[in-house]
């Protein structure tokens, strides 16, 4: 038996193969967009692919199951609850699949959303793993507030939460202390508040160091598990009815975004997310282009900025990254978004203006500033007392609310937020000067 994790650092997702080596057969679990790794870790194994178990529709990235159905025609697993409108077999309570001698054991662990499940990996008659999607975490468990407007079957947070209490409780935790808890995320995913770095742990271990695995009375756990959430993304629901449909073949849909000329000119009006440093961004941009940077992120910022139902033009510094930036895009189901794509040089009109940050220092109440990190972040400090706080996947929506008397000053933790926050003010705002605090920021975190 060999267990293989696949990980995408961009949005801390983790896709898993199981190889039974006496039959050659691989079941995946939470596969990403991209389907070529997992066609690889069979081949290089001699090896095929005859099942696809997803834990639930997710929302923070697309699944690549129905492509590999049709590549390979592995059976897809779901659960019930799902409705899936793909072919499937439903993978109920219970349910299991045997490749070799191991079996893969279906726990409904509602919680994260209604339909999750988790799976129990049995090998020669003892269990050793357990597959526990977006329900247990290492040093957290999944947000119960995705779910209350998106998939099959649609619940509040309150009830979510208190299904999560049970599942933990009642199923997972009875698990043997030495079963290896895999998830299908670490941190930095929004799927969570608390992850950890580590990408697995042990049932023994988590009873001890999660928070949310600790004796507590279901209120508690309640309470303790909706509070101070992160924010929710603009294509979260998107991607959940996406993966609840099957998405389109990955490379075909890459292929098929509409690439520009150099420096193409798009219609007056249009959505254009421009990708580049910001230093090359404000000495030459379209107007009201988003700068929304290329980097480890990207995704993340692009589906909470622009929302699913926004048509965008594409804007990067050279053919090799447009081609990254697509792929990335790719990940959330965003390439169908591409009205098309193109190459800026440093040539366009408009221009942003630089904050003189020692005149700023000496006089901040000279001008407004804004904070558009999130509400936890300020939460825990603020850097200038009189600052606006408007998180940034809330920005485009309430940039009018933004006294425009004195310059605009926009400042994030660390300086990549406030390039697109700045471009978003600065097209809302066009008669104010607006500038970027950028990296100086880290300048003022402690005075």
């Amino acid at each position: 038996m060999k267990i293989q994790q696949f990980e995408d650092k961009g949005l801390a997702h983790f896709g898993y193969a199981i190889l039974s080596e006496e039959t050659n057969e691989v079941v995946l679990i939470d596969p990403a967009r991209n389907p070529q790794p997992y066609y690889d870790f069979a081949q290089a194994h001699s090896a095929s692919i005859v099942g696809v178990i997803e834990t639930h529709p997710h929302a923070d990235f697309v699944s690549s199951h129905l492509e590999i159905h049709q590549q390979t025609g592995a059976t897809i697993y779901t659960h019930s609850l799902v409705g899936a409108d793909y072919p499937h077999q439903a993978f109920d309570e219970g349910a299991v699949v045997q490749i070799g001698n191991i079996k893969l054991k279906s726990l409904h662990t509602p919680g994260h959303s209604p339909d999750s499940i988790s799976i129990v990996l049995e090998h020669e008659g003892k269990d050793k793993a357990v597959f526990t999607g977006d329900t247990l975490f290492i040093g957290d468990v999944g947000r119960p507030d995705l779910r209350e407007n998106a998939g099959n079957i649609t619940a509040k947070r309150e009830e979510l939460a208190r299904q999560m209490y049970r599942s933990t409780r009642e199923k997972l935790m009875k698990l043997d202390d030495d079963v290896v808890v895999y998830p299908a995320h670490g941190s930095g995913s929004l799927c969570g508040k608390a992850l950890s770095d580590a990408n697995s742990s042990t049932i023994g271990a988590e009873k001890i160091g999660n928070y949310a695995l600790q004796p507590m009375s279901e209120d508690a756990f309640v309470k303790i598990l909706t509070e101070d959430q992160p924010f929710i993304p603009k294509y979260f629901g998107y991607d959940v009815s996406l993966n609840k449909k099957g998405a389109p073949d990955y490379s075909q849909t890459i292929d098929s975004v509409k690439r520009l000329q150099k420096n193409f000119i798009p219609e007056a009006g249009a959505l254009i997310v421009d990708a580049r440093n910001e230093k090359v961004f404000k000495k030459g941009h379209y107007k009201g282009a988003i700068n929304i940077q290329n980097g480890g992120k990207f995704e993340t910022w692009l589906g909470s900025i622009v929302g699913p139902e926004e048509p965008f033009y594409l804007a990067a510094e050279s053919d090799a990254q447009l081609n990254d930036l697509i792929s990335k895009a790719a990940k959330i189901g965003y390439e169908l978004l591409i009205k098309g794509a193109f190459v800026l040089d440093d040539g366009a009109a408009y221009t942003s203006p630089m904050l003189d940050v020692a005149a700023f220092r000496q006089h901040p109440r000279d001008y407004t500033i804004v904070d558009i990190r999130n509400a936890s972040e300020v939460k825990a400090g603020k850097f200038f007392e009189n600052a606006i706080n408007i998180p940034l996947p809330e920005l485009r929506e309430r940039a009018d609310e933004i006294p425009a008397t004195k310059p605009i000053v926009i400042h994030c933790a660390g300086g990549y937020r406030s390039a697109a926050g700045s471009s978003i003010v600065e097209a809302a705002l066009p008669e104010t000067i607006v500038m970027d605090l950028s990296e100086a920021v880290n300048d003022f975190k402690n005075s």
